[in-house]
C-alpha cells in the first residue's frame, strides 16, 4: 500500500556554489520530471530558504530514499534529504469520543 512521503532537502557540507551548474541543475529538473511523470513525486515546493520539499507516494520511507538516491544532486554529494513517513492524523476523532 502506497504511502505519502515528506522529503526536505538540504545542502550538504562542502557543496559549493558553483558545483550546481546548469548541466546538473538541468539533469535534476529531468529526473524530477521522470519521477512525477511516473506518479512517484506527487508534489513538490520550494521554501523560503530555498529548501525542496517533495511529497512521494511509495510504498515506504526506504523506497522514497532509494528514489531520491537517483537524483544528479544527490548522486554529487551536493545535496541529501531528511525523509519522514507521513500518516493519517487521528485526533479528530477526539471530538467525537464519549466524555468519561
Amino acid at each position: 500500500m502506497d504511502m505519502k512521503v515528506l522529503a526536505i532537502s538540504k545542502d550538504l557540507p562542502g557543496a559549493d556554489e558553483e558545483q550546481f551548474t546548469e548541466d546538473i541543475l538541468r539533469a535534476e529538473a529531468g529526473k524530477v520530471w521522470e519521477l512525477y511523470q511516473s506518479g512517484v513525486l506527487r508534489e513538490i515546493y520550494f521554501t523560503d530558504t530555498q529548501e525542496a520539499v517533495l511529497i512521494l507516494e511509495c510504498d515506504d520511507a526506504e523506497e522514497a530514499h532509494s528514489h531520491l538516491a537517483g537524483l544528479p544532486l544527490v548522486h554529487a554529494g551536493l545535496i541529501d534529504f531528511e525523509v519522514k513517513a507521513l500518516v493519517p492524523y487521528t485526533g479528530l476523532a477526539r471530538l467525537f469520543a464519549p466524555r468519561t
